[in-house]
């Protein structure tokens, strides 16, 4: 029998943590050999020079000894700054299945959009979203890849091949957690859109004949640099030579610090820009091999991943390894800075050699640079839909119909609130045979469940377009394009009311049903925002043109009068409601859907509950 992942969870948190004691104390055992070997090498030096019975040179095994516990020190804090990071990512996925994951991970604050027509009013973003349950990505572009897929529905036959991947990623337990282990410190420095346009902008330093120019003035640099110091050997009497040879080795000295001078000076900028983008791109490049590198370990099955490593591949040479060259490269251009190569610049031309070597790399690599950060991202954003698969095994995929306009749900729960107080219900909107309300009306008191429904709709409906795992016991859909009216509120700096807010919402999921997807709309307290007259009118128009255009979803409200609009609508349209019981002076919701308008209210007795006087 497969083991559940709270306990693999935990007995695999147990390891690292035993591996991180373990670690921790031959790290201070390694401490005290330390300073036994500085204590041994202090008395061979007394015993060298008070005895005079042996040579000081002994002391260069303790040296040599203090050097390779050193190294052995430094290898053991990063194998333990290693475990430690895999330690937090089960601590992590241990707080997912506590439901105390809220604030602990990347919210995805930086693509909230308030104009998007249902991302704020289905939580998918924030403190305690989607996102943030969803997302073990350790890069950016990984992160920028799984926002993508939630605030746009994809293909069935998309979906379909990320459910096979997501599938075959879900027992890879090993793979999500060596990511998470290698990439910790990507998540701050990969911006994948300015890495990718850097490898594919147009190359700066032309190939040409500038190689052989450049190793041409390097040679008469050095053999000017030579004659310079010849010169002035002679000058202080080490060097003894004719006076015509000292003259035709400072001519020498001269030509080649003008002709090399003149060279960088006409191609200082090209230069300057070369260095100064690569400096950025290749530091962010580095970050991501690791993910790159782990990836390439792998061997895949699904046509989705298989498909994503292959473009790994370029002419049979890994990035990763393509990619290291570009850092040696970089290693060499650093050195620049070194007094001595300052010094020498002009004469061996070491950063247009190198900055030429920089070209030549984006010539033959650049442009796959964006290939590799999409393959990477996506298989990112696949590890964690199958984290969250993984951590929930009973969800399951959810079924794609060709029929349209269709939602049929079994036992359907929000995904954010914990398994433990998630109450499910069932429900159907739309299809053709046979055919059910495309309109479901949702009264019911204060509290009751009517806006966690919808957001328990939408937010199934979101993960099921994305290829995740839905909360459901079945859930069988056509694709739809979502559209939600539900967290809306005033602006004061906009000079935007709640009701023209809501309006505006309103004009935009009219306008998502000119799109070919149908609509599937959710709609909170219905123009809450104006009187009882005008919103029953109002409503009913509206619901009536969602309809006609093909659109299907549920709207809310407190005001009785609109659950008319069911009726007015006939069979395209039910009634439904949540309810609650007052028990010795206490309030219950039990948050189940029933059919039918709700009968009764709660507010005297809400506000009774707080102490108002009523």
């Amino acid at each position: 029998m497969t083991e559940d992942p709270r306990s693999l969870y935990t007995r695999l948190l147990e390891d690292r943590r035993a591996d991180i004691a373990r670690r921790v104390e031959r790290h201070r055992t390694l401490g005290y050999v330390r300073l036994g070997i500085v204590a041994s090498g202090a008395a061979i030096v007394w015993a060298a020079l008070a005895t005079q019975r042996f040579s000081i040179s002994w002391t260069l095994i303790p040296i040599a000894l203090f050097a390779a516990m050193l190294v052995l020190g430094d290898q053991l804090l990063r194998t333990i700054e290693r475990r430690r990071r895999a330690a937090r990512f089960f601590e992590k996925a241990l707080a997912r299945l506590d439901g105390k994951w809220a604030g602990t991970g990347e919210t995805g604050d930086r693509f909230v959009d308030p104009e998007h027509p249902y991302a704020q009013d289905l939580d998918l973003f924030g403190k305690g979203s989607l996102f943030e349950l969803l997302s073990t990505a350790r890069t950016h572009i990984g992160e920028d890849t799984l926002a993508r897929w939630l605030l746009a529905p994809a293909e069935p036959e998309t979906i379909r091949a990320r459910q096979e991947a997501v599938n075959e990623l879900r027992p890879r337990l090993d793979l999500r957690e060596d990511l998470a282990v290698v990439a910790e410190e990507a998540r701050t420095g990969v911006d994948p859109v300015s890495l990718a346009a850097w490898g594919e902008a147009p190359v700066l330093l032309g190939p040409g004949h500038l190689r052989a120019k450049l190793w041409f003035l390097a040679t008469i640099g050095t053999l000017g640099f030579a004659a310079g110091v010849v010169v002035g050997l002679h000058s202080i009497g080490l060097v003894q030579m004719s006076e015509r040879s000292a003259i035709l080795c400072r001519d020498g000295f001269l030509l080649a610090l003008l002709v090399n001078g003149s060279f960088l000076y006409r191609k200082r900028k090209p230069i300057a820009a070369v260095v100064g983008a690569v400096e950025e791109a290749a530091h962010e490049l580095g970050l991501i091999s690791e993910v790159l590198g782990r990836l390439e370990k792998e061997r895949f099955q699904s046509p989705r991943l298989a498909g994503l490593y292959a473009s790994l591949d370029a002419e049979g040479e890994p990035p990763s390894r393509r990619i290291g060259r570009l850092n040696r490269v970089m290693e060499l251009l650093d050195s620049r800075d070194n007094v001595f190569v300052r010094i020498l610049e002009v004469f061996i031309l070491w950063t247009p050699r190198h900055a030429l070597a920089v070209e030549e790399w984006r010539r033959h690599s650049g442009q796959a640079v964006r290939r590799w950060l999409t393959a990477a991202g996506e298989i990112e954003a696949l590890c964690s839909l199958a984290s969250h698969a993984f951590e929930h095994p009973d969800d399951p995929f959810p079924e794609f119909t060709a029929d349209r306009g269709l939602l049929e749900a079994e036992a359907i729960g929000h995904p954010l609130i914990p398994e433990g107080r998630v109450v499910r219900n069932d429900l159907r909107i739309g299809g053709a045979d046979p055919a059910g309300p495309r309109v479901l009306v949702v009264s019911g008191s204060n509290m009751s469940g009517k806006s966690t429904m919808l957001r328990t709709l939408g937010i199934n409906a979101i993960l099921a377009q994305a290829g995740a795992p839905v909360r459901a016991k079945r859930l069988r859909m056509s694709p739809l394009a979502v559209g939600a009216s539900i967290k809306l509120t005033d602006s004061l700096q906009g000079g935007v009311s709640r009701f023209y807010a809501e309006i505006l919402r309103l004009r935009q999921i009219l306008d998502l049903t000119a799109q070919p997807l149908p609509v599937l709309f959710l709609i909170d307290e219905f123009l809450h925002g104006t009187n009882s007259h005008d919103r029953r009118i109002g409503a009913e128009a509206l619901v009536r043109g969602l309809v006609e255009r093909g659109a299907m979803g549920l709207i809310t409200t407190h005001d009785l009068a609109l659950a008319d609009i069911a009726d007015v609508l006939a069979d395209r349209a039910a009634n439904v409601h949540f309810e609650d019981q007052i028990s010795g002076g206490q309030i219950r919701f039990d948050y189940h859907m029933r059919p039918g308008v709700v009968r009764k209210s709660n507010a005297i007795e809400l506000m009774r509950s707080v102490g108002l006087e009523i």
